[in-house]
């Protein structure tokens, strides 16, 4: 239920107890760009707990374009957010109880006090991230007690697609603004980051809440995730006749207790053995001399995927800062190649994906997000998108698949306040 970071970096496999927002028993996942309105939201708030709101907030999904599996090793990734949102009514409340509430999980209130949260507890499933939050702000000295919170979720769970990243923003923005807090954009993702890391223990990176609470409508977010420097790049896909297609798989992962920790130990055994602060550390033109120093193959490959797919993140920001966005698509294949065969995190339905897309004529396409099920993404022509949509479809239906969802990812505004 959480995007590992989905599994990947900053995606992780979100190791968090029980059904996300959103995992609906019968129903189709949410992910349509219909979020309920303004009005519904509060209206909503307002029959749960007998006052109106303090506000309405949001937060987006993302969908990483290129650098999965980096943050973590200090390294380069380039997120940009979805127009699929978390949605929250919130009110503040002054005697230390939550009222936490989601309109996408069956089941009632879940009311907890502020005082006994602890990291690790057990049944919480998906509140656990709101509550995640206000523990972390309170752990680090903010005055913050209670709250009456409704949720309501289009970013699609377990599709690689940060949605518990999503719950986590919009929660600490809604608190920084009714408590004053005076809290900084990376600020909030830091907190909220530290909510997965520690309240819900899944040891993701930065990227994921980075990108929620501070990309930017027509960019993608160019982020070191070692001194969490933030550079917004143009990426304007319908000036230049292009989408970028999100294929979600419907194929979801649970990583959190053992690949992706994996991978992580992986990457941090090398870093050792190289005697780098991290793989970050190791330059491009140094691989192969840090590769022979390395005795262990599967070491190997981990390292190289890194050190590579930094280099792969910063020639595609160069190639968008320069106007030239079509050239981009061989090295979003390539990323694949290296998620798929050195760092060991694809799986049938997403190499499935990336090689229709392919096939039926995209410029290029990758997994995105930590791996091991979630999403693809493919960037085509305006006038290949269908095309290549029906393409994918009637792959995976060749093999037996469940049917993906195919939407655009339109590049959309971070996290912000509604009303």
């Amino acid at each position: 239920m959480t995007e590992q970071q989905t599994a990947g970096g900053s995606h992780g496999p979100h190791g968090a107890p029980g059904a996300g927002p959103g995992d609906r028993t019968g129903t189709e996942a949410p992910g349509t760009d219909r979020p309920v309105s303004d009005e519904r939201l509060a209206g909503t708030f307002a029959a749960l707990y007998g006052h109106e709101p303090e506000g309405l907030w949001a937060a987006p999904g993302r969908v990483n374009l290129i650098g999965e599996h980096t943050d973590y090793n200090d390294g380069y990734v380039l997120p940009l957010a979805l127009p699929h949102t978390a949605r929250a009514a919130v009110s503040r409340r002054d005697d230390g109880v939550l009222r936490l509430h989601s309109g996408d999980v069956p089941g009632g209130v879940v009311e907890l006090r502020a005082d006994a949260l602890e990291p690790g507890a057990p049944g919480l499933g998906w509140a656990a991230y709101p509550a995640g939050v206000v523990w972390a702000l309170r752990d680090a000295g903010h005055p913050v007690s209670g709250l009456d919170l409704h949720l309501s979720s289009t970013v699609p769970v377990g599709a690689g697609l940060s949605s518990s990243a999503a719950l986590e923003v919009v929660t600490a923005l809604a608190l920084n603004d009714l408590h004053g807090l005076g809290l900084r954009p990376w600020q909030l993702a830091r907190l909220a980051q530290r909510a997965e890391n520690v309240f819900t223990g899944m040891p993701c990176g930065i990227m994921d809440q980075t990108a929620s609470a501070c990309c930017t409508p027509g960019h993608a977010l160019h982020l070191d995730t070692r001194d969490l420097t933030q550079r917004q790049v143009p990426f304007d896909l319908a000036a230049d006749g292009l989408r970028l297609l999100v294929v979600d798989t419907r194929v979801q992962h649970a990583l959190g207790d053992s690949a992706y920790a994996e991978r992580r130990a992986s990457c941090e055994e090398g870093a050792a053995l190289l005697d780098v602060p991290a793989l970050r550390d190791v330059a491009f033109g140094q691989l192969s001399e840090a590769l022979s120093r390395l005795g262990d193959e599967t070491l190997r490959r981990r390292v190289r995927h890194v050190v590579t797919e930094n280099r792969r993140v910063e020639e595609v920001t160069a190639r968008l800062g320069a106007g030239d966005t079509r050239s981009i698509g061989p090295l979003l294949t390539a990323g694949h190649a290296s998620l798929r065969d050195d760092f060991e995190v694809s799986c049938p339905e997403l190499d499935l994906a990336v090689e229709s897309a392919c096939a039926a004529g995209a410029l290029g396409a990758r997994m995105t997000g930590g791996g091991f099920g979630g999403s693809a993404i493919a960037l085509v022509e305006e006038a290949a998108a269908e095309p290549v949509t029906k393409a994918v479809t009637a792959a995976f239906a060749a093999a037996g698949h469940r049917e993906p969802r195919v939407f655009p990812a339109v590049p959309s505004a971070g996290a912000r306040r509604l009303a």
